[in-house]
């Protein structure tokens, strides 16, 4: 197994606050890890340090030459932007062949792709001049994922990537994250508040509240006293319902 992320010791302070201490966990290529905690437990903050925006205490090393793509819990956009997508990708890509092989892969007008034709003239038409602001939560998360991939990254940090989407929308943007996890073979951090999603797409868990919990596979690491740990007296609330916030 080839580790592409060590961690020791990793503390971060804001002031007198010590949002993060005593981090200690490694990752390793292929892996996807499921970062779990209450609101302010400070993994949005990891997130932040791990891509060398925080100052911090202990240290972390990534694999030599690994390009890694952040992808935002979401993307607030005014619908009176007159920011088309097309103009957005266009930022980071300006060829066409590469942007419409991207929107196919995060099913960007999945319904038209049997028709290549037909799926071109409707990429054109409703998907590239449409506004950034007029898309919905689910389409504006395939457009971000879609922005990530254009770097050809080895590694994707998602920072709850569900958050402000429907129940239906989360199965597919979580299906997606299985299929370009598996296709691409990238090794993905994700932040999330349910524990079903951490079971279901996650080899690795990451439990944090302010220090590490746990660490280690889903169904071994998450009993009910590192839940009681990390949540308190919402452990059941957070096994069996979602929550957002």
């Amino acid at each position: 197994m080839e580790t592409i992320l060590k961690v020791e010791n990793l503390g971060v302070r804001f002031g007198e606050d010590q949002v993060l201490k005593n981090l200690d966990f490694s990752v390793n290529k292929g892996d996807v890890l499921a970062i779990v905690g209450p609101n302010g437990a400070g993994k949005s903050v990891l997130f932040r340090t791990l891509l060398g925006l925080l100052p911090y205490s202990g240290k972390f090393e990534w694999a030599k030459d690994l390009k890694i793509s952040y992808i935002p819990q979401k993307l607030a956009i005014d619908r009176e932007l007159p920011l088309s997508v097309g103009e957005f990708i266009k930022f980071k890509q300006k060829d066409k062949a590469k942007i419409i092989n991207i929107l196919k892969s995060v099913g960007i007008g999945a319904e038209h792709q049997n028709d290549n034709e037909h799926y071109l003239r409707h990429i054109e038409q409703h998907v590239l001049n449409q506004r950034l602001g007029w898309l919905s939560g689910g389409q504006i998360q395939r457009i971000l994922i879609a922005w990530a991939l254009l770097d050809n990254p080895d590694v994707l940090l998602f920072d709850e990537p569900t958050a402000g989407i429907d129940i239906g929308g989360e199965e597919t943007i979580y299906n997606l994250l299985k299929k370009l996890h598996t296709e691409l073979n990238l090794t993905i951090f994700l932040i999330s508040h349910d524990l079903n999603i951490v079971y279901k797409y996650a080899n690795n868990v990451l439990c944090v509240n302010k220090e590490m919990i746990c660490y280690g596979i889903p169904a071994t690491v998450l009993d009910p006293n590192s839940l009681v740990k990390l949540y308190g007296g919402e452990a059941g609330f957070y096994q069996h319902e979602n929550h957002h916030g």
